[in-house]
């Protein structure tokens, strides 16, 4: 097997994770005979300071010729100002959308060597094996967005497409584990959440070996907590997503243990951990 990786360290402990990363796939290969190469480009704040742009020209045509992306983290305290006009995290966003990897996947087990890390008690982690499957490239982080001395407005939006593409590849992934969906959603006040509810329910059917169930995101915070065990796959918006996956990551014990994959239509995906760039232990 040969593969074209672009490593994108990045900020904090951006470097330092992805060169142990590069380390472990370097002895995979040596071990399978699989031949990787390695291209390291500039994304966030070290992009910002080395070219002006989070996500340099460069960079992008470097990814979209890749077969696959490895992103450490972006930002830190020195680029951490609201209300500048470029800003790293603007980097991950249009990445993500460039590519268009609209599926994050984030799976979440319980390493048995790790279970006193987690602060729940460790019969509530018996059987943990849940896979998020998180809409990536819509809704309120890529809606528009207005700011006044006295207002501010984020926009979430969401298309039936967007919808579909997500909830299919949630499916086909239930369907290949425990046959089991949970779509997350706030259809009790959110006109996005209806359609996302109504969209699922209709993909629903092309899946029919595949039990499905609908819960409100604030009752689905307390149930990731209380019955871990219960969930096989769990689809949702960005924002729900975002928020559900780092309170789920206390289950394993730290947001540095949990890894997760973005992927789209194409052959190449975006890999990363889901924490953040840690500057306080970088």
């Amino acid at each position: 097997m040969k593969a074209r990786i672009v490593t994108l360290p990045g900020d904090g402990v951006g470097p330092e994770v992805t060169a142990a990363a590069v380390a472990v796939l370097q002895a995979v290969a040596g071990h399978y005979g699989h031949e990787f190469t390695f291209d390291e480009q500039l994304i966030g704040g070290c992009a910002i300071d080395a070219t002006g742009e989070p996500l340099p020209a460069a960079t992008l045509a470097a990814c979209k010729q890749a077969d696959a992306v490895l992103l450490g983290a972006v930002g830190g305290p020195k680029w951490s100002d609201p209300n500048a006009p470029v800003r790293p995290e603007q980097g991950l966003l249009g990445l993500r959308a460039a590519l268009g990897v609209y599926a994050n996947l984030r799976p979440l087990q319980v390493h048995p060597a790790l279970a006193d890390l987690s602060p729940l008690k460790n019969e509530r982690l018996q059987g943990v094996d849940v896979l998020f499957v998180r809409e990536l490239t819509g809704g309120a982080y890529f809606g528009a967005k207005t700011r006044t001395d006295d207002t501010a407005t984020d926009e979430c939006k969401y298309t039936v497409a967007e919808v579909e593409r997500v909830a299919r590849r949630a499916f086909a992934l239930a369907r290949g584990r425990r046959k089991q969906l949970t779509s997350v959603d706030k259809a009790n006040v959110l006109e996005t959440s209806r359609l996302w509810r109504s969209t699922v329910q209709r993909i629903a059917t092309e899946f029919p070996d595949v039990k499905v169930e609908h819960q409100l995101v604030d009752s689905m915070a307390m149930l990731l907590l209380s019955q871990p065990s219960r969930y096989d796959v769990v689809v949702t918006e960005n924002l729900f997503g975002d928020i559900l996956t780092d309170e789920a990551a206390a289950l394993a014990g730290s947001l540095g243990l949990l890894p997760s994959a973005s992927l789209g239509e194409s052959r190449v995906g975006l890999y990363e951990p889901i924490h953040g760039s840690a500057p306080d232990i970088a």
